[in-house]
């Protein structure tokens, strides 16, 4: 079947339009498809099961789908490894033997000892749709609180483990969101909000989130209230314990970025909260307390971050030490370990790990594999060893255990693949956006690829909420790699790849830089003949969502494909809905200003579709249970998409069932959506590909 029988097969479900007109400072704008904004009614859920056989049927007459797919369950059908978190002197990990829905949390005692099954998700349910979000466990030992996520909701439950016993308790903590579970004492503090109406479970605005401690054996309606603010319902407040059970902090914060820092002595059940930073201009993140001083992260004063030290009886900031200054390399995370400080510093997008003493002079830096990034570098201050993940895009998982002593670090645990890194090639360059500012891209491709402008491309971009980036391993684009395709990852301003400046310059009425940096990108790849516009698709998440909508809006001859998922689209209302609120501070709202507003709607995805326009294929991606990022946006930018477009490009929605914004998404759906993404892409890009069935 030919491209052109396929797309001439298309027949679009109806979406009826209906008169919906909203005012902004005086200029009406029609809202057609507001009636999908309701995920609950029939309306909407009909609408949904009509775009999903349409999409269905177009997925499968590609003669390679099924093919893809094998070969992509054959390169996930490898052992991963979770870095082990050391508790009372046992070590607990998690495993996934390859293909299993969610990974199982294990337990040795010593590094040579076999290994205990602790906790198994898969037995929450059926199809793996239930899945560990957070695991906890008491400072004795004795306990293990873990919480659970339904169908990739954002809303979470707690429940409480006898670790000896194995045994689930009755402690059962609802309506969860955005929550640490913090132990304390006998019980542990946790972040909640209200319980919504059931109509509205998965869309209404999330409205006064609160911080209460939760006794074991006690029931949830007994938990003790510990902090919230009346005065202002759009704030977030998370609490941690220091790992000494001596201080309780509470971080508040009213978007994605700054927050308030408040702590309190637990020794004392009297003892009232002590600020230590005010205002929400800047971030403070608790990293240790030791010898009676608090150790804090934070860009204050320091775009790039430092690591500065508090005495708490003298908390004011003008006696705050810097341990750590600022650099000009970004200061992403740090630890304290067997009474040294292990930093990892962020330059040009990967990573940097040194050791340092505690008054913050240089000790050693250690040696990575090669340009990448490291995740969960785990340790305490009474251990002597550490343990991080290393990745790059061709460098698979690897678990490196880090002697501190020694200043060197060894390699634990590497899994086999069926994935050769010596067949590959990883290369970053510098292009210039449309302001002259420099941009980092990484491009990985097969070796041999000759540049002659016809090299099919696949472009990935985020640009937002100071999100870096770096380079990690995903067996997604492997095989578009093996068939000739170049996987190129654009770190873009609006991210955090450089520190709060980088970040600035991409929200806002400067949002456009972020458009900008990735066209350009997109016009550098052509330009060096590493590919064409017919041959060039781009994807990004969430947030990339929405580059991708306004690249595709304000550029459709650019790109023969484009696969937003999870997207913002809709700019002028997406604060009204579960927390997209804590956005404004990187998009500003429809609301703020009659320049704000105009600003919005001009690169408003959904705002910005044309009938005359000729878009590149496109399919949308989202989850009907996305509580993240609404599915209205994919509903409605689809249903303006098929109804204001000529047919000359397939534009379809796929909708993920039970599932939502991506978090603890179980493997056979996740390969489900693999396999369709890059098909759809392969097929729309004239590939011909040939799949390597082992």
């Amino acid at each position: 079947m030919t491209t052109n029988k396929i797309i001439a097969e298309i027949k679009y479900p109806i979406s009826k339009k209906e008169t919906v007109i909203d005012n902004y400072f005086g200029e009406n704008v029609s809202d057609p498809f507001r009636w999908l904004e309701d995920d609950k009614s029939e309306a909407t859920t009909n609408w949904v099961k009509a775009q999903n056989v349409v999409t269905a049927h177009y997925l499968s007459a590609i003669p390679y789908n099924e093919q893809l797919k094998t070969r992509l369950t054959q390169l996930t059908n490898y052992t991963k490894y979770g870095v082990p978190i050391k508790n009372n002197g046992k070590y607990y990990y998690f495993k996934n033997d390859g293909l299993q829905n969610q990974s199982i949390l294990y337990c040795k005692k010593t590094l040579q000892a076999d290994e205990e099954l602790v906790l198994d998700p898969n037995k929450l349910s059926t199809n793996g749709t239930v899945a560990l979000t957070a695991v906890a466990f008491s400072k004795d030992g004795k306990y293990l609180a873990y919480s659970i996520s339904h169908n990739g909701s954002d809303w979470n439950e707690i429940l409480v483990m006898d670790i000896e016993k194995k045994a689930t308790l009755p402690d059962h903590v609802l309506w969860c969101k955005f929550s640490n579970i913090a132990w304390a004492g006998n019980g542990f503090y946790y972040s909640a909000y209200d319980a919504p109406s059931q109509e509205k479970e998965y869309t209404d605005k999330n409205k006064f989130h609160k911080i209460f401690y939760h006794s074991l054996g006690t029931p949830q309606s007994a938990d003790k209230l510990i902090f919230m603010n009346k005065d202002y319902p759009q704030r977030n407040y998370h609490a941690e314990v220091t790992a000494d059970e001596k201080f309780l902090c509470i971080s508040e914060s009213e978007s994605t970025s700054g927050n308030a820092l408040y702590i309190k002595y637990l020794s004392s059940n009297d003892s009232s909260f002590i600020t230590l930073a005010s205002g929400f201009d800047f971030e403070y993140n608790v990293i240790e307390h030791d010898h009676q001083q608090l150790y804090v992260l934070t860009n204050w004063n320091a775009p790039n971050q430092k690591l500065v030290r508090i005495d708490p009886k003298n908390p004011q900031q003008n006696n705050w030490q810097d341990v750590l200054p600022e650099k000009n390399e970004v200061l992403e995370s740090v630890s304290i370990i067997n009474g040294k400080i292990v930093a990892t510093y962020l330059k040009n997008a990967c990573h940097q790990l040194f050791t340092y003493d505690m008054q913050g002079n240089q000790q050693a830096e250690i040696q990575l594999p090669t340009k990448g990034s490291i995740s969960s570098v785990r340790g305490t201050k009474n251990d002597q060893e550490a343990f991080y993940e290393f990745t790059s895009y061709i460098f698979p998982p690897t678990i490196f255990k880090l002697d501190v002593s020694k200043n060197a670090a060894d390699q634990f645990l590497k899994s086999p693949t069926l994935f050769q890194p010596s067949d590959f090639i990883t290369e970053q360059l510098f292009y210039t956006s449309k302001d002259g500012t420099k941009i980092p891209i990484t491009l990985c491709y097969k070796k041999g690829i000759v540049k002659n402008g016809k090299n099919p491309t696949m472009l990935y971009g985020y640009g937002g909420f100071n999100i870096s980036l770096k380079p990690g391993f995903s067996t997604a684009y492997i095989p578009f790699l093996e068939n000739g395709g170049i996987y190129a990852v654009a770190n873009i301003r609006g991210g955090g790849e450089y520190g709060e400046a980088w970040h600035k310059a991409g929200t806002k009425m400067q949002k456009q830089n972020v458009f900008d940096d990735f066209v350009s990108a997109a016009e550098f790849l052509i330009s060096e003949k590493y590919t064409c516009s017919q041959k060039l698709a781009i994807n990004g998440r969430s947030n990339g969502g929405l580059l991708i909508g306004a690249c595709l809006t304000q550029h459709p001859e650019l790109f023969a494909v484009a696969i937003p998922e999870v997207g913002v689209l809709d700019m002028l209302r997406y604060q009204h809905f579960t927390i997209g609120w804590a956005w404004a501070s990187d998009y500003g709202t429809s609301a703020d200003s009659k320049e704000m507003y105009s600003y919005l709607k001009n690169y408003s995805p959904l705002h910005n579709i044309h009938k005359t326009a000729k878009y590149p294929a496109v399919m949308i991606l989202t989850g009907d249970h996305d509580d993240r990022v609404v599915p209205a946006h994919s509903f409605k930018f689809a249903a303006t998409l098929q109804t204001q477009n000529t047919p000359n490009t397939p534009k379809l929605i796929r909708i993920d069932t039970n599932a939502g914004h991506g978090m603890g998404k179980p493997i056979s759906k996740i390969l489900d959506a693999q396999a369709d993404l890059w098909s759809f892409v392969m097929w729309n890009l004239q590939m011909s590909p040939k799949f390597e069935i082992k």
